[in-house]
């Protein structure tokens, strides 16, 4: 049975061979395929699990889950292989594994970015996501960040500058402290990233753009904008070959009704969107998004906000091209973006909000989130500052944040209870699909071989047979319909074969208030034929479209 080691994360090598451990291990409830390469060649294995047994993966409702899209946000990775491992050892076991494995799909993607994780797993250089130069194919002039001291990790430089911004706190010589506005007559220093300077002219160092400039995040097909007014969105909507392998799984798979998206770091639950505000979302579908983001705040103890409202960058700025933001407003899925762990709040720092604190914050907070680092951080987090002659700024000290660890990633011990509850948001979410049964189908003889059929069609899940008010707004997805087979010598007398039901409603569309509800059975609907049968056989039902599935249902005569 396959072990997933939790307390490391794990190479592209590694991961791979734990999939194909799954894969070997449960054949009738994981199956792997490469939806597409990476920029440099690797295999974007996705995992599709569901138990064959009771229907085929493509005729049940489906849940998503991506991570890792970002280099160096290798938790969600691991996060990932947990979904997968909980599951596959769920079953048979947890009743609730066993339940949505019988009538649900997962479609897993552990690894978005392989390129630029393994390039974080496995040299000093950490990108922002892809690894593809862009958007100039050579550096340009400036600090770029380099190793200088052979220690194999990329820290930090600080330099005494009579005109710099931080000054060694009293308390504890590693923190740095933010100048204040009026301080003068101190030791003070420039911060700069570990690295050298292209081209020095002996007075001016500006800080060189990664030659590596894509945000691969930024590259999904929902107000896209370029590279002028954001960040490494790329040359065109989908430019990138991993993101269009995975819009082109998703789009060709209209029976995901949600997902998940795994992303470092904040400890907070994402939802969309990140350009506007709630009152342009529609109101029942927020409904939706507050009522999941209230259940995952229950289980991971992280807050559920807007991006617009709660995590922008900048107040005057906006981010758009992200995954979650696609694929509710163009698909209509509910899509959240996971951030796991949260050094700042490990420390015991509550109630912050989420960018404005690393804009400013008090020295306390450093002095705690440095206390804990030295209690847990397992001598991975911080680096003490260590003299070193720079070859062209001279007398520098190099140390500080880990760029792997302490904020990005869990030091390795913390690792497995910081993806554990996410894990359970997962199932929990992935529980509120809808689901089309067949709950009733009678035959009744109105004499000479002429019979009734009734069938009584339901949606037993939470959200409605077309996923959310979006997904209908945009057609998404076609309405429901049930299709009628007859045997050989069978004719129709009354009735379709083709028969369009149109939408199910589901329970989160019941409105309910001071105990009194709106109970219209708006959950299920009727269809009726009047058939001739002249020779014995069997008639098959089949009702399809939605996000619910395919049900399917037979009557022998």
């Amino acid at each position: 049975m396959p072990t997933i080691d939790y307390t490391r994360y794990y190479r592209f090598d590694e991961l791979v061979a734990a999939l194909e451990g799954f894969a070997a291990e449960y054949p009738q409830l994981i199956s792997l395929q490469s939806i597409g390469k990476s920029y440099e060649g690797r295999d974007l294995w996705l995992a599709t699990l569901t138990n064959d047994a009771t229907g085929a993966a493509r005729e049940k409702p489906a849940f998503w889950v991506d991570a890792n899209i970002h280099a160096s946000e290798v938790t969600g990775a691991m996060a990932g292989l947990h979904l997968i491992d909980t599951l596959l050892k769920g079953y048979g076991n947890d009743p609730e594994c066993t339940r949505l494995l019988d009538r649900t799909t997962f479609y897993v993607l552990p690894r978005f970015n392989p390129d630029g994780a393994e390039r974080a797993l496995t040299t000093p250089y950490v990108v922002r996501s892809s690894v593809r130069p862009y958007p100039y194919a050579e550096r340009v002039d400036g600090l770029y960040q380099e190793d200088i001291n052979n220690d194999g990790i990329i820290l930090q430089m600080r330099l005494v500058d009579p005109n710099g911004d931080w000054r060694v706190s009293e308390h504890d010589p590693r923190v740095m402290v933010k100048r204040k506005p009026y301080e003068i007559g101190g030791t003070y220093y420039r911060i700069l990233p570990e690295g050298l300077i292209q081209n020095y002219d002996g007075v001016n160092i500006k800080l060189s753009r990664s030659i590596e400039g894509l945000d691969i995040n930024r590259n999904f097909p929902i107000d896209w904008r370029p590279e002028a007014e954001q960040y490494g969105a790329g040359p065109y909507p989908t430019s990138e070959p991993e993101i269009r392998a995975v819009v082109q799984f998703i789009v060709d798979h209209p029976e995901i009704h949600s997902g998940l998206t795994y992303h470092t770091y904040s400890g907070v639950l994402l939802r969309p969107y990140g350009d506007r505000a709630d009152d342009q979302m529609n109101i029942h579908d927020l409904d939706v998004f507050k009522a999941l983001g209230k259940r995952g705040t229950e289980i991971t103890g992280w807050p559920s906000v807007s991006v617009y409202h709660d995590f922008r960058y900048h107040p005057k700025d906006v981010i758009t091209g992200v995954f979650d933001d696609w694929v509710y407003d163009h698909l209509g899925m509910f899509a959240w973006t996971v951030e796991f762990w949260d050094l700042v709040g490990s420390a015991g720092i509550k109630d912050r909000k989420f960018i404005e604190w690393f804009k400013e914050h008090p020295e306390e907070d450093d002095l705690k989130i440095m206390q804990w680092v030295d209690e847990h951080g397992e001598g991975l987090c911080f680096y003490d500052w260590t003299p070193f002659e720079h070859p062209q700024l001279g007398a520098v000290e190099i140390g500080g944040w880990h760029p792997m660890f302490a904020f990005r990633n869990p030091p390795p011990a913390k690792l497995l209870e910081t993806i554990a509850p996410v894990t359970q948001f997962a199932l929990e979410h992935a529980a509120i699909a809808p689901f089309t049964t067949i709950s009733s189908f009678e035959l009744e003889s109105l004499g000479d071989n002429v019979y009734r059929l009734q069938a009584v069609v339901q949606n037993e899940g939470y959200l409605p047979s077309y996923g959310s008010q979006k997904g209908r707004e945009r057609k998404a997805t076609l309405p429901l319909e049930a299709l009628l087979k007859l045997p050989e010598g069978a004719s129709l007398k009354l009735g379709q074969a083709k028969t369009t039901i149109g939408d199910l409603e589901g329970r989160s569309g019941r409105v309910s208030f001071f105990g009194f509800s709106n109970g219209s059975t708006t959950d299920r609907a009727k269809v009726e034929w009047v058939v001739h049968v002249p020779n014995p056989g069997v008639i098959e039902l089949t009702v399809q479209g939605g996000r619910g599935g395919i049900a399917r249902a037979k009557l022998e005569l």
